[in-house]
């Protein structure tokens, strides 16, 4: 997934079609004057249509779409024969995609399932002939519904990721390294801080072709709920993740400190995230011995699963993918 092709924020205009108009005609044949009203139902409108599509990682197909128009249904006709409706817009989406009113911030849909369709922009009705009108007293209605007009709206989509396991830390923890090597996924890395600019997501092999999904979200600093570094921008994406990998590096002065500073940060951006299951992960341990390892491990969190391990020598990998699966599945 190349950075500048990760769009998880568009503006789109919606335009969802009118209803057609009803018929207001009478029938009319050799032998029969007075036939009676049979005019047909106008079309229904074209609905404006998101589905979720798993192929889709990014919302860089919508990013220079600005107008979503829907069809027009057509007006009804002689012989009770009702409009065609107007074509019907589908928008494909990546899985975890919102859809809120730009005005009022209010989510309209939420598309969580590959193949799932939600009508984001309903057409308007078509409008009922007068051979609905017809009655014992009023017998020739010369009256038809006219068809409802369409909507025409703002919309903002806004895509988080959908993953098993989010993995937080600070800027060069290893986050990326990390999944690199489990999974086929090429994220950037280097020697430098903020080289993660935008999520990646990776599919991990475990045992028996069994597999989970991971995300590798842009590294947090102390101060991002207030808007240093990358601010939250992108901790939206870990709120849809099942369980959370803290990942810490063994060189880290204060690694108890270096923890409370992101349970701080993440709590400030959304109490909810601290309800996840969480695991914590030493990275870059082929860097100390077994001696200082233990003195490391005496100061973690007793309550939290850990393990020390380094992508670099393949160190505890697959215990961690253990830890993960049964961290997953546990109850």
């Amino acid at each position: 997934m190349a950075s500048n092709n990760f769009i998880d924020y568009v503006k789109i205009n919606c335009r969802s079609g009118r209803g057609g108009a009803g018929s207001a005609h009478f029938f009319r044949a050799k032998g029969l004057p007075n036939g009676g009203p049979d005019g047909g139902d106008g079309g229904r409108g074209g609905h404006i249509i998101l589905e979720g599509n798993s192929q889709l990682w990014t919302l860089l197909h919508l990013q220079y779409q600005k107008h979503i128009i829907a069809g027009h249904g057509v007006n009804g006709q002689e012989s009770l024969r009702t409009g065609a409706q107007g074509e019907d817009i589908i928008v494909p989406v990546p899985l975890g995609t919102i859809a809120r009113d730009a005005e009022t911030g209010e989510i309209k849909a939420e598309v969580t399932e590959h193949g799932q369709r939600i009508i984001l922009t309903p057409g308007g009705r078509g409008g009922l002939g007068n051979d609905h009108f017809k009655s014992a007293t009023n017998q020739a209605p010369t009256y038809a519904q006219p068809g409802e007009p369409g909507i025409d709206e703002w919309v903002v989509l806004e895509l988080k990721l959908l993953a098993d396991v989010g993995l937080v830390g600070f800027p060069n923890a290893g986050k990326s390294t990390l999944l690199s090597v489990v999974s086929a996924a090429k994220p950037k890395i280097a020697d430098y801080a903020f080289t993660t600019l935008v999520p990646n997501l990776g599919v991990v092999a475990y045992r028996d072709y069994k597999s989970f999904v991971m995300a590798d979200i842009p590294g947090i600093i102390e101060g991002a709920a207030e808007g240093r570094g990358l601010g939250t921008r992108f901790l939206k994406h870990i709120e849809r993740n099942s369980i959370l990998l803290f990942m810490i590096s063994c060189d880290s002065p204060d690694i108890a400190a270096e923890y409370d500073v992101l349970i701080s940060e993440l709590s400030q951006f959304n109490p909810e995230l601290l309800e996840k299951r969480r695991l914590l992960a030493i990275t870059k341990s082929d860097l100390i011995d077994d001696e200082l390892e233990a003195e490391i491990r005496a100061t973690l969190p007793t309550d939290l699963p850990s393990v020390f391990i380094s992508s670099l020598t393949n160190k505890n990998i697959q215990p961690l993918k253990d830890m993960i699966w049964q961290a997953l599945h546990a109850e």
